[in-house]
Formats: structure tokens, C-alpha cells, sequence
């Protein structure tokens, strides 16, 4: 078209002027701010157009992970205490529904925990019912303390010679409270105060999967094999806690001979 003759300029130039290109359908977000058409020096095609926009959505809420990571952790402790207890007896079916009624809790973080156990040999899964606790016997507990035995008396003798008589008596405290467990005569109490004053023996190695594996072996000897229905009586437990206050004495006295002789008595039969 030709310029008029006021001289005004053409049609097509005086669009291009006065409306700024507007961005392509492919360039408009989903959300309708059109992010990528910004970049083009566009507007957007909800603000051009004069319509409302929102603006960003919250973040969505964090699922309950924390919470129910502790419900099934605390079921789990729960379940622990009720195998040293005798509560849960072996070569009994324990359903998961019913465990979660006792519990006051759902079935899923029962069976989660029931797993847990299961791969620590605690329980077997037995399919449509629920789970068998393990009946253990007088050869498998003799065989738990003899492999506890070869990896912690090697420890206990060599620390025996390397570790300063301060830091043994850092573990008085936990020595103490193994008394006190074993006095009260509740087998779980005491079964945590002997795991913990073992875990922070072997914790002065500086071997994390020594502490683990040693753990692991300890936990699965505190619980009792079939036919007695909870663990040691309260008597055993005071006896057995008496040993860690002689073996602390005698470490911190540097007497490594009666170590040799006090570490080799608790780990005969060891529970």
C-alpha cells in the first residue's frame, strides 16, 4: 500500500510499531505466565489480554515420612522388647492386624517392623498369616556366643593394652546402669544397658561395622530359645552385670591377666 498523502507510513509498518509481537502458542506456559515468551521480549498472553493470573501454588505439604518412621521404629522396639520379654512366644503365628490392634497402631507399620525382624532372624513369614517367632535352641546359642567370642575378646584384650585407664572410667556410668537394669529384673531393661556398655567398648576400637556386627550378634543372643518363656532371671542378670563392673575395675587398673581371665568367663555362653 502506498503512503497516503498526509504521509502516513503503511498499515502493516504502523502494526508492527504499535503492538509488540505476541509469543506463540508452543511459547505460552501451561500455567498461563508464559515464562518462555518473557524471554523473547513478549508479553504475556493472559496479562496482554487483560486477564487475571495467579500466582504460584504453595508447595505441596511434606508426607508424614518423620512420623511414621517413628511409629514404625517405636512398634519395632516394642516387638525387640516382647522377644527378650518372652511376650512373643516362640513357634507362635502372630498376625499383623492383631499385633496393631495391641499396639493401638495399623497393621502397616507392624508388618514393616515384622520384616525388620525377619531379616534379623527373629521371625519367619508365614504367607495369608502373619509371622512365626524363630525357635531357637540350646546348639544355636552356643553357637551365637562362640562367634560373639571370636570377634570380641581379640577387642576387648587389645583395647585391654592400648586404652588409657581415663577412658575406662568414661564407662562407669553405663556400668552402673547395667546394675541398676539388673537389679530392677526386667530382662529388657538390662538386655539394652549390656548392649550399650558392649557398644561403647568396642566403640574405642574406632571400627563402625566391628560395633554393628558385634551389635547385631548381641541382640540376637539376648533372646530366649523355646520352651523358657522370658529370659534370664533376675539373679543371671545381676551376675552378668557384676562382670562388667570387674572387668572395668581391672582394666582401669591395667591388670591384663585378670582381663584375660574376666573377658574369657563373660563370653563362655555368653547371653
Amino acid at each position: 500500500m502506498r503512503p497516503s498523502a498526509q504521509g502516513a507510513p503503511e498499515a502493516g509498518a504502523a502494526a508492527q510499531v504499535r503492538a509488540p509481537a505476541q509469543p506463540r502458542a508452543a511459547d505460552v506456559d501451561r500455567t498461563g505466565n508464559a515464562d518462555r515468551a518473557r524471554t523473547r521480549g513478549a508479553e504475556p498472553v493472559a496479562t496482554a489480554r487483560g486477564e487475571h493470573t495467579h500466582g504460584e501454588l504453595p508447595p505441596p505439604r511434606p508426607r508424614p515420612l518423620v512420623q511414621r518412621s517413628s511409629v514404625r521404629g517405636q512398634i519395632l522396639d516394642a516387638l525387640r522388647t516382647a522377644l527378650v520379654t518372652g511376650e512373643l512366644r516362640p513357634g507362635e503365628v502372630y498376625s499383623g492386624p492383631a499385633l496393631g490392634e495391641r499396639f493401638g497402631v495399623s497393621a502397616t507399620p507392624v508388618r514393616e517392623a515384622m520384616q525388620q525382624l525377619a531379616l534379623e532372624g527373629a521371625v519367619e513369614v508365614v504367607p495369608n498369616r502373619g509371622f512365626r517367632v524363630v525357635e531357637r535352641g540350646d546348639r544355636e546359642l552356643a553357637e551365637l556366643a562362640e562367634v560373639r567370642a571370636l570377634i570380641e575378646v581379640p577387642v576387648w584384650l587389645r583395647l585391654a593394652r592400648t586404652v588409657p585407664a581415663e577412658r575406662w572410667a568414661e564407662l562407669r556410668p553405663l556400668a552402673e546402669a547395667a546394675v541398676r537394669a539388673a537389679s530392677a529384673g526386667c530382662p529388657a531393661t538390662y538386655a539394652e544397658a549390656d548392649r550399650a556398655f558392649h557398644r561403647a567398648v568396642l566403640a574405642l576400637a574406632g571400627n563402625d561395622q566391628l560395633v554393628h556386627i558385634a551389635g547385631d550378634l548381641h541382640r540376637r543372643a539376648q533372646w530366649p530359645p523355646a520352651g523358657i518363656p522370658a529370659a534370664r532371671g533376675r539373679a543371671d542378670l545381676i551376675a552378668d552385670a557384676h562382670q562388667h563392673t570387674a572387668l572395668l575395675d581391672a582394666l582401669i587398673a591395667g591388670d591384663q591377666e585378670l582381663v584375660r581371665t574376666l573377658v574369657g568367663e563373660h563370653f563362655t555362653g555368653a547371653r
